[in-house]
C-alpha cells in the first residue's frame, strides 16, 4: 500500500463508506483529502476513525437539518450527542464549557464494529505521517505553520469551471485534487489572488 496523500484520501473514503453502511442518510465525503493535515480543537485535533465518526455526526446533522453547535461551532450541543450515541460514540463527562459535548469517544460496540476499518485507517494514518515527517525539515510550511497555527496554513481562493469557489489550504490542494461537485472539474487556485496578499 503506497503512503501517498492520494491513498490515504482513499483510504479516508472508503472508511467513510464504511460509516454510512450502518447509516445511509450519511451524505457522501467530497473531499477526504481536505481532512488530511486539518484540525479542529472543538472536534478533536487529531484525525482518526474515531474523528471520522465524530465528523459524521455533523454529516448526518446536517442532512437532518439540526443545528447542533453553536458559538461559530465550538460548542456541541444535546442534539449533537443524541446523534453520536446513534453512531456510537459517547461522552462520558459532563459537558465542557467551551466545546459541550464535542469530546465523544467509541463505545465498546462500535469499537467491535469498525476494528477492522478503524485499523485499516490508522495504518494508514501513521505511513503518512512517517512519509511526511522527513519533508517537514526540508520544506517551507508558511507563515501559520511557523507561528503555531493549528489551521494548516493561509488558505486562499480555488474556483472550478461551473464559478463556484472555495477557501484552501494550498498544500492541500497539491495532495490530490478537490473535485467540485457540481461539475465534476478540479477546484484550482485562482491566479488573480496572490497568497502574499490574501495572508495579510
Amino acid at each position: 500500500m503506497s503512503t501517498t496523500p492520494p491513498v490515504l484520501a482513499a483510504e479516508l473514503a472508503l472508511a467513510w463508506s464504511d460509516i454510512q453502511r450502518y447509516h445511509p442518510e450519511l451524505p457522501d465525503l467530497a473531499a477526504p483529502e481536505s481532512l488530511i493535515g486539518e484540525s479542529s480543537s472543538a472536534c478533536g485535533a487529531q484525525l482518526s476513525f474515531e474523528r471520522l465518526l465524530h465528523e459524521a455526526v455533523h454529516g448526518i446533522a446536517a442532512a437532518r437539518g439540526v443545528r447542533d453547535t453553536s458559538r461559530a461551532g465550538r460548542y456541541h450541543n444535546r442534539r449533537f450527542l443524541a446523534i453520536a450515541e446513534e453512531l456510537g460514540l459517547e461522552h462520558p463527562e459532563e459537558p465542557h464549557p467551551s466545546s459541550g459535548f464535542s469530546l465523544v469517544v467509541m463505545n465498546a460496540g462500535a469499537r467491535r464494529r469498525h476494528r477492522q476499518t478503524a485499523e485499516r485507517l490508522q495504518w494508514a494514518l501513521s505511513a503518512h505521517l512517517a512519509a511526511t515527517a522527513a519533508d517537514t525539515k526540508r520544506s517551507f510550511r508558511g507563515p501559520a505553520a511557523r507561528h503555531g497555527s493549528s489551521g494548516g496554513g493561509v488558505r486562499v481562493k480555488a474556483v472550478c469551471d461551473c464559478g463556484r469557489n472555495v477557501r484552501v489550504v494550498p498544500s492541500v490542494l497539491a495532495q490530490a485534487p478537490i473535485v467540485c461537485g457540481a461539475c465534476n472539474k478540479p477546484f484550482r487556485i485562482d491566479e488573480a489572488v496572490d497568497p502574499v496578499t490574501a495572508a495579510a
